[in-house]
């Protein structure tokens, strides 16, 4: 493995951390932005490990699918990659709730933690198994 990839994956790896933390601290929003971080972090260390070149974005249906385009499939779903999408901004700046349509709760965020971790988990086997 890269050196360079590792940093990425322990970035990760501190953002998913992180949002296990924030959660038992009913701090909503930065838990979800950490869930999304870890996603995001995850996904490029992919593309580090595998020399493609990484496209600026925190679209993770995006980074998803310029992976599937290369032939490598990560364990996230679109609706998972779409509701993470719908985290990154309003999580990070004042504009009210991480989810548009209500405040976050500790439910939404345990199902965001637990996509965060697959694709954490995902990642991590397809660059130390190098396929």
């Amino acid at each position: 493995m890269k050196d360079e990839t590792k940093i990425w994956l322990n970035f990760a790896e501190e953002n998913l951390k992180s949002s296990k933390i924030l959660l038992k601290s009913h701090l909503y929003n930065p838990t979800l932005q950490n869930t999304q971080q870890t996603a995001e972090k995850s996904l490029k260390a992919i593309f580090i490990e595998k020399n493609i070149k990484l496209k600026r974005t925190h679209d993770i249906l995006e980074l998803v699918s310029l992976l599937n385009d290369h032939n490598i499939s990560v364990d996230i779903t679109e609706d998972q990659c779409d509701f993470l999408n719908t985290i990154y901004l309003p999580s990070k700046y004042p504009v009210g709730s991480a989810l548009p349509d209500f405040n976050p709760d500790e439910a939404i965020c345990r199902d965001a933690i637990l996509i965060a971790s697959n694709v954490f988990v995902s990642a991590k086997q397809i660059i130390e198994q190098g396929y």
